[in-house]
């Protein structure tokens, strides 16, 4: 296993916004994490990437405790988040974004090769190189915020709602970025909205509720379960 979780709750300004998670992730796996507003889907992810504390539970990366470990330090580990809202740098250049995802390396060899990756997944970006963030249209920041990230060079990469406000014809190609990278042998953690595409590309999922896991399964079959198509397919 990458990830592991053990009965994972978290207390988030009196609020229980986690309760009893476990769940875990496989080496060169995708698994999507479902819910509504408020399930607590991304306070899971910021737990795991060190953001916030857990008041209980434990969390096993590669079979080791990151319990308390700060964000810096997962992310030399291999942890990298793209979070909610892009939150590129508008006002430097692509190729300024891209480098600033590469601060923890020392060795411009590396910084160099994963330059190099990141333009094979996103021709466009390389393109755009020398063009403002700000400039870019929203699909194209979204690549940029994922090319950041994956410029740590990550082990599991967490995308935190990578489709948001973007079109049908762009969410079809974030979906297909996705699977790109997980083809490398990344492991990766999809909170998504659109649930459909998500369990579609994934191979398991799971389904928040109220700070718990309230379904899971692969893809497939939560596709295929009626309770999920009545509450969040539509």
């Amino acid at each position: 296993m990458i990830l592991e979780i053990h009965d994972l709750s978290l207390n988030y300004g009196g609020v229980q916004a986690l309760e009893g998670v476990t769940l875990n992730l496989r080496e060169g796996e995708i698994l999507s994490v479902l819910g509504g507003n408020g399930a607590g889907k991304t306070s899971l992810v910021n737990t795991i990437c060190g953001l916030l504390k857990p008041s209980r539970g434990e969390i096993l990366f590669r079979g080791k405790r990151i319990n308390g470990l700060p964000p810096h330090t997962l992310v030399k580990l291999g942890i990298v988040q793209v979070p909610e809202g892009r939150g590129i740098f508008s006002t430097l250049t692509v190729m300024e974004n891209l480098k600033c995802g590469a601060y923890l390396s020392t060795d411009k060899k590396t910084t160099r090769e994963s330059l190099e990756k990141v333009f094979a997944v996103f021709p466009v970006l390389e393109k755009r190189k020398n063009q403002l963030g700000g400039n870019l249209s929203g699909g194209e920041q979204q690549m940029l915020a994922i090319g950041r990230g994956l410029m740590a060079g990550p082990k599991l990469l967490i995308l935190d709602e990578p489709t948001l406000g973007l079109s049908p014809l762009m969410r079809q190609e974030v979906a297909r970025v996705i699977q790109t990278i997980n083809s490398t042998g990344t492991g990766i953690i999809l909170v998504e909205q659109d649930a459909r595409m998500a369990l579609r590309i994934s191979h398991r999922g799971v389904v928040m509720q109220t700070g718990r896991i309230i379904m899971e399964g692969t893809g497939l079959d939560l596709l295929n379960n009626p309770a999920l198509q009545e509450g969040y397919l539509g």
